[in-house]
């Protein structure tokens, strides 16, 4: 690990009492919460659950996530009892199955989750048998999802037509990599909705990812698509917002066409089997408003960091919304937005004031252009 991964890095002690308080937004605008991935534990092929039934992981982030009126994340592995799993690992290192129980899809209903993306590389871990159990378990709750090739989301929300639909480059899901396939279906989903979010799972996974390579990306020699040409395809056909995951760490987000672009929101709640290491670790909250037709309004993140066995709480050394905010200027320097240290995202004709802060334990401020350019030296 290099010496900025280093040192941006930071340590806090986990409270239960460490939950952010949710903000409020006004009338004539839709309200939503994105996260990354989410796994709250597996029994396969060994227990390794969380204490007392998994229902304390997401507690101290209810609040937020509650506050929305839409809140979404990736929903990795399936849920069921019992079972083969499909997914044959022949080096358990490299490879991982994900089986939580049932009664997990209960913890994300509390919590407030509204809709989930399906289309991963886990979710026909237990083949069609677990997909379609963990479908089931998610209608029963009133949780929308889309992920299955051909399947959408749709609702609405404060008398609008809302559509989410969930592309990846894996078997089984609404695929990403057949561009014109995907832009006809955001195309056809324009017509009849009035916000339309996209969900994609792509790109290459790791430390070593968090810059966008702006080209096809290939993971242990499989092609996980192009997530740049894919957002912006998917922008140009009608959709709202793109929410990027899968690379496992955060990567910068894009204004494009006054609609926000998510590269990668990385993990959000992933017990033991997903490494929660360095930027690994972060958990970004995406908080956006969006008007009634979908532009952008205004929107904030929210940093969070994992911990275990506790889960996601706030981070008061405001990683996530740091390292964003570094990553979006880098790959982005002409961009529309930038992101100030307390995770508020600016247009960039409106001035941001800095405020200077005295420095702190493991915790670093980045704000001269040589620490910037020595952080981004260290992370190419």
């Amino acid at each position: 690990m290099t010496l900025a991964l280093a040192t941006l890095s930071a340590c806090t002690s986990p409270s239960a009492k460490q939950i952010i308080a949710p903000e409020k937004f006004g009338e004539g605008t839709i309200h939503l919460m994105a996260v990354g991935d989410i796994m709250l534990g597996t029994d396969f092929p060994d227990n390794r659950l969380p204490p007392h039934n998994g229902e304390y992981i997401l507690k101290p982030l209810t609040p937020l996530l509650k506050s929305a009126d839409i809140t979404f994340g990736n929903l990795e592995g399936v849920m069921m009892y019992g079972g083969e799993a499909e997914k044959k690992c022949s080096d358990p290192i490299r490879c991982y199955v994900f089986r939580s129980p049932v009664q997990y899809v209960q913890h994300l209903k509390t919590a407030g989750f509204d809709v989930l993306s399906l289309a991963n590389n886990h979710a026909m871990d237990f083949g069609e048998f677990g997909r379609n159990r963990t479908e089931k378990l998610l209608d029963n709750v009133g949780i929308y999802h889309s992920g299955r090739t051909g399947k959408v989301a749709s609702w609405k929300v404060k008398g609008r037509k809302i559509a989410m639909i969930a592309f990846s480059p894996f078997r089984g899901s609404n695929n990403m990599r057949m561009h014109d396939n995907a832009i006809e279906q955001v195309q056809n989903l324009a017509r009849t909705h009035d916000v339309i979010l996209v969900s994609v799972h792509a790109g290459a996974e790791g430390l070593t990812t968090i810059r966008i390579p702006f080209k096809e990306e290939i993971f242990r020699g499989e092609k996980r698509g192009d997530i740049v040409k894919f957002s912006r395809a998917m922008i140009k056909a009608g959709a709202d917002i793109v929410l990027g995951h899968g690379p496992h760490v955060p990567r910068a987000i894009e204004l494009y066409q006054d609609r926000l672009i998510a590269y990668s929101l990385g993990n959000f709640a992933t017990y033991y089997g997903i490494n929660i290491k360095d930027f690994n670790g972060l958990a970004p909250v995406l908080d956006v408003k969006l008007d009634f037709d979908g532009k952008f309004l205004s929107g904030k993140i929210h940093s969070t960091r994992q911990y275990r066995p506790v889960g996601p709480i706030k981070d008061y050394f405001n990683e996530a919304a740091k390292l964003m905010s570094l990553l979006t200027d880098a790959d982005f320097p002409k961009g529309k937005i930038r992101i100030d240290d307390n995770g508020q995202i600016h247009l960039k004709h409106r001035k941001i004031t800095r405020k200077k802060k005295p420095p702190i334990k493991q915790d670093v401020a980045l704000e001269t252009p040589q620490q910037k350019e020595l952080f981004i030296q260290g992370i190419n």
